[in-house]
């Protein structure tokens, strides 16, 4: 059997670096994406293996990321959208979306999208990394995705983590013949999240007493890695929602079929590509 090749976002720190350790060294090519050139280089170095760089806050840089894999890898077993991130006070980006939500939902749906047609020939799996706070802080309205009426910090990040699950849903549904999909929660974890944010999230993650109550990066990216490896309708079920390897519900809204539709419309919209 060749080997498998394996894309992870947010790679370059935290649970995307742990999982890609524990990827390559079960034998997959994985292929390191991140932000920071230092960090995304390093861990690519120690890996011996490919890197891209790509800041999800760009969307430009998002469609050359595109070009770039589909360029150099024939075959992509794997996609994980692990990049995302918490904000402070509300940003719009140059591509004129509210920032929390480009960076965790629009870019990794634009990426994905771009990549459809190779996903659907390798019969990809496709890892969305959601979080606990789409069902503690999300509320989508698609009339206000950016937030532009009650804007928080929670909420934003929230709502972003809840799309990535509707956005599973949605793919589930669209292309669930070819490609088998899953978000997943990977727990509270002990790692740089929210260093660059003024929300209560940064407080949170830098009080000194993690270490705790957090879980470490490696044990975080265990339900990542599970379902990277294992075997999609026979050890999982595509189209769920996953914490500690077991399907687990979220926010009712993640359930809204009519929602998750009009979500992959509105943001096919706005990032320009055919729904």
């Amino acid at each position: 059997m060749s080997q498998r090749t394996v894309v992870i976002t947010g790679a370059s720190d935290g649970i995307g670096a742990a999982a890609a350790r524990r990827l390559s060294a079960g034998g997959d090519r994985v292929v390191v994406v991140g932000r920071s050139e230092a960090k995304t280089r390093a861990l690519a170095d120690e890996l011996d293996a490919p890197h891209h760089l790509a800041d999800f806050a760009d969307l430009d840089q998002v469609r050359r990321l595109a070009d770039e894999l589909r360029d150099a890898y024939p075959r992509i077993d794997v996609l994980a959208n692990n990049a995302g991130g918490v904000m402070g006070s509300r940003e719009v980006t140059k591509d004129g979306h509210e920032k929390t939500l480009q960076v965790n939902h629009l870019g990794p749906f634009l990426l994905t999208r771009l990549l459809l047609d190779r996903l659907r020939e390798s019969r990809a799996t496709v890892i969305n990394t959601s979080s606990a706070a789409a069902r503690l802080f999300g509320r989508i309205d698609l009339h206000d995705l950016h937030n532009e009426r009650r804007y928080s910090a929670q909420k934003a990040y929230g709502d972003g983590k809840l799309a990535n699950v509707l956005f599973t849903r949605e793919l589930h549904r669209r292309h669930g013949d070819t490609i088998a999909t899953a978000a997943f929660h990977p727990g509270v974890v002990a790692t740089s999240f929210a260093t660059e944010s003024h929300s209560l999230f940064r407080f949170f993650y830098r009080t000194p007493l993690r270490r705790f109550f957090m879980l470490t990066p490696e044990q975080g990216a265990d339900t990542l890695v599970w379902l990277a490896t294992s075997t999609p309708h026979e050890d999982w079920t595509p189209g769920a929602f996953y914490e500690k390897r077991r399907p687990q519900q979220t926010n009712p809204q993640a359930d809204d079929a009519a929602l998750a539709a009009g979500l992959w419309e509105r943001s096919a919209d706005l990032v320009g590509v055919a729904p």
